[in-house]
């Protein structure tokens, strides 16, 4: 094997979306020599729908991603041009922020990151082929017939597998609008590595021209005080938006637009059976709501900006597949777009992705355990989700290449965790999406203390910078030693701590508790926070304490591992279906058992039982 500097690496991360960015800056942070390779270097980080990062539990997993070092939250705030602090009305752990961007600077901004990372080099081309050496994968071969040699890789190719674009009953093949799709290395997938792939479908609205729009006829949405963003340490990327507030609007479609819809479903490919692919509930087309929801007449609409320096408009919630003609009616039947001009058609478009119950908690595959996946290609759908599986799949790979053991994060430390663990454990039958309401332990990862949970972990892998890593510090201790003074300080001979418990105001002006007896300046943006955190810990502490009873017996069942060559079929009184399940899925430790779909509380106790026996007679170590 004759190797160079050019062509051979310790990663090489294929697909340069929102999972490959963060894949390659978390793999070369942690030392690997990378490559990212990307079929468009002008396209990196391209948003290809909506122009928003964050959301219900997606804006908990890029401050998660911003604790652990990652890129997102600093490219988020470089190119916000809005943002809104979600669920405020409710309680801590479910608030969640989200930023409107522009996708113009967001994309610039990506791509200098990439280019700025120490270790990293990015190549324009098309990977088509793995070279396969010993039944183990030592490199690829792009269409210019290049060869370049790794040790481990990271695949995150999007919406791009073997993708077709579906414009009413016509289709097109296509990653996305605008680029070409990625049949080869599909090709690859299914016929080199013997993987099982399905097929998945989501779609996109149209943009509208601003100058179009009658924004009278709709509810104006303006941005929040930019008082708690995504990143904590403030060191943005470049390029930068200088407006932060521009306005979103909200307007509803009518009778007449549900009509449309209904007497053209016949041109519709979802329900001609021209689409193959499953799409998300939690986001569907408008035809779909129509057929799916007939008791709701009229629906919900947001018109968004799609940046600074465009006057194109995204209109959120009006996805569709339907005919351009079709959409013309569909959108000037909305009032307010009596008028509007398209300026880019909607459409859907379908996939292949790989079943992830062939993956491990590291996002590495059971058979090629040198390939890691990340981002769509494992059933998941959103940027955010995506990120995260790339700093994951990317920290591993790196650690596999420096003949380090991977990492599992748990899903008691952080959502980025759960949804790993749900998608290697779960049957994943459409395209998965995170919420609030999947995490046993929402209130220990509130969006606030992401870098609290995962500041430390980082900076021990080497993911987060020595900079960095005091500024959490300080943050810390002083945290730390303002707690120290809670059961001291009373007022009315009541302890404040009890009082914070009490009171449902704690964190609304006038404060109820003063900050001054904390000696905390709420002029000082840091010192608010803290308040916060320290309030938000004292009222809820009950809750606190008992999840962390639960978080403990998890911890108990994550220590209990098992070996990959395990024998369920061995345990007498383990029902078939759980034999099959644990058969195909494999678990690594107890808990993770514990969580397959069809494995019974009795079935669990039968494997327990087993797998203490195994230890106490040496043959489980």
């Amino acid at each position: 094997m004759l190797t160079n500097d050019n062509n051979s690496f310790d990663v090489i991360v294929i697909g340069g979306g929102h999972a490959g960015a963060e894949a390659a800056c978390a793999a070369a942070r942690v030392g690997a020599k990378t490559l990212l390779i990307s079929m468009n270097l002008d396209h990196l980080g391209q948003m290809s729908c909506n122009p928003a990062i964050g959301g219900i539990a997606k804006g908990h997993v890029v401050r998660e991603i911003d604790a652990l070092g990652g890129i997102l939250g600093r490219v988020t705030e470089a190119s916000m041009i809005q943002f809104r602090m979600l669920n405020r009305s409710k309680g801590p752990a479910v608030w969640s922020p989200r930023a409107q961007c522009d996708k113009v600077i967001y994309q610039q901004a990506i791509k200098y990151e990439l280019e700025q990372c120490d270790n990293l080099t990015i190549r324009q081309a098309m990977v088509e082929h793995f070279i396969i050496e010993n039944s183990r994968i030592i490199g690829v071969t792009t269409q210019f017939g290049d060869t370049i040699y790794s040790k481990a890789f990271v695949l995150t190719p999007g919406t791009f597998l073997t993708g077709k674009l579906h414009y009413g009953l016509k289709n097109f093949e296509g990653g996305r609008a605008g680029d070409p799709a990625s049949v080869f290395l599909s090709i690859a997938l299914k016929e080199q590595l013997s993987l099982r792939l399905g097929r998945l479908k989501t779609g996109t609205p149209q943009r509208i021209l601003g100058k179009s729009i009658d924004f009278s006829k709709m509810i104006k949405q303006d941005s929040e005080c930019l008082e708690e963003n995504f990143t904590f340490y403030n060191d943005l990327s470049y390029p930068r938006t200088l407006k932060k507030d521009l306005s979103c609007f909200l307007l509803k479609t009518t009778e007449e637009t549900g009509q449309i819809v209904k007497d053209n479903l016949d041109k519709a490919p979802m329900y001609q059976g021209q689409i193959e692919g499953i799409g998300t509930r939690y986001c569907p087309s408008f035809e779909d709501k129509i057929v799916r929801f007939p008791h709701h007449e009229i629906h919900t609409l947001y018109l968004e900006p799609e940046g600074e320096y465009t006057d194109e408009y995204y209109l959120n919630g009006f996805s569709t597949s339907l005919p351009t003609d079709i959409q013309w009616r569909m959108l000037r039947s909305i009032p307010g777009m009596e008028n509007a001009e398209i300026s880019r058609y909607a459409y859907a478009i379908e996939y292949d992705f790989v079943f992830p119950d062939q993956l491990n908690r590291s996002l590495a595959l059971k058979k090629w355990n040198n390939l890691f996946l990340a981002g769509q290609i494992n059933g998941t759908s959103g940027y955010e989700e995506a990120a995260g599986q790339g700093l994951v799949a990317g920290l591993n790979a790196g650690r596999l290449a420096q003949d380090k053991e991977c990492i599992e994060i748990g899903r008691d430390i952080s959502y980025i965790g759960v949804m790993i663990d749900d998608l290697v454990s779960k049957e994943i039958r459409e395209p998965y999406r995170l919420f609030t309401s999947r995490a046993e332990y929402r209130l220990h990862l509130r969006q606030d203390c992401a870098d609290m949970r995962l500041s430390p972990l980082a900076y021990k892998l080497g993911l987060l910078s020595e900079d960095n890593f005091k500024k959490f510090q300080q943050y810390s201790n002083k945290i730390s030693k303002i707690k120290e003074t809670w059961n001291k300080l009373q007022i009315g001979g009541v302890s404040v701590k009890k009082l914070l418990k009490l009171h449902k105001g704690i964190l609304q002006e006038p404060y109820f508790v003063p900050p001054e007896m904390f000696e905390l300046d709420l002029s000082d943006k840091t010192d608010r926070r803290i308040f916060r955190q320290l309030t938000i810990s004292a009222h809820y502490e009950g809750y606190l304490e008992r999840e962390k009873l639960e978080i403990a017996k998890l911890k108990k069942m994550e220590q209990m591992s098992i070996p990959e060559c395990f024998d369920y079929k061995a345990i007498k009184g383990l029902k078939n279906e759980a034999k099959i399940k644990l058969t195909n899925i494999k678990p690594t430790t107890l808990a993770q058992a514990g969580r397959i779909d069809g494995v019974t509380p009795a079935d669990l106790t039968l494997l327990r039982i087993k797998l203490k026996r195994r230890t106490a007679t040496g043959e489980l170590k």
